[in-house]
């Protein structure tokens, strides 16, 4: 009897040692699992700095909500009551304002085009991005804005009644405040180089002189 009973034992001691090295296995595999994680969270956002699953900062939400605002303010430009439709034929104050949606339009793409991949649908800068100083940039510091503002312009124009003529003010001061937090954000950004820049280009004016 002693002797079955010391015979069990190691049949006992294998099923625990079964049970040991089956949660070994299993420790592994959630540690394995933990490190895959981590490993897919771990790249770092180039523009954040943080991980891609990290939440956005508020210059990031600001800047997507001056964007919608952007956005509702050239919309309501567009729709808002005319003082003539588009079928008519076309007058002087017609072809000058096609001629200044054409011009402000083709600003707004060669802004684009000479960003690069410095462009953003926010202004928030990237931080893997140089500060462009060339081709339109040499001229105005806000292309884009400028083009926008031409195009709104030659709209209002065209077509436009008392109601785009209110909205023209409205729409240059937006862009006018979203310009001035875009430098700020580009000076904490760049520093010296890019005060060099505002001292020579002017934001929204060319400047054709300046005094070194």
């Amino acid at each position: 009897m002693s002797g079955e009973r010391t015979a069990s034992k190691p049949r006992h001691t294998g099923r625990s040692e079964q049970k040991v090295t089956g949660t070994g296995h299993n420790a592994a595999m959630g540690s394995g699992a933990r490190g895959a994680s981590g490993d897919a969270s771990a790249p770092d956002d180039p523009d954040t700095g943080q991980g891609s699953k990290s939440p956005p900062g508020p210059d990031h939400r600001l800047g997507w909500a001056l964007v919608v605002v952007q956005f509702v303010l050239l919309i309501a430009l567009v729709l808002l009551p005319k003082r003539r439709g588009l079928d008519l034929p076309p007058d002087f104050l017609d072809m000058l304002g096609i001629l200044l949606m054409i011009a402000g339009l083709a600003l707004v793409l060669i802004a684009f085009l000479g960003l690069g991949s410095a462009l953003t649908a926010t202004p928030v800068p990237l931080k893997s991005a140089a500060l462009r100083t060339g081709g339109i940039y040499s001229v105005v510091r806000h292309p884009i804005y400028v083009g926008l503002l031409i195009a709104a312009l030659g709209f209002t124009l065209a077509v436009g009644s008392i109601w785009q003529v209110v909205m023209l003010p409205i729409l240059a001061a937006f862009f006018a405040g979203k310009a001035l937090w875009e430098d700020r954000l580009l000076a904490e950004k760049h520093g010296a180089p890019w005060y060099d820049y505002a001292d020579r280009v002017g934001g929204f004016w060319p400047r054709f002189r300046h005094d070194r």
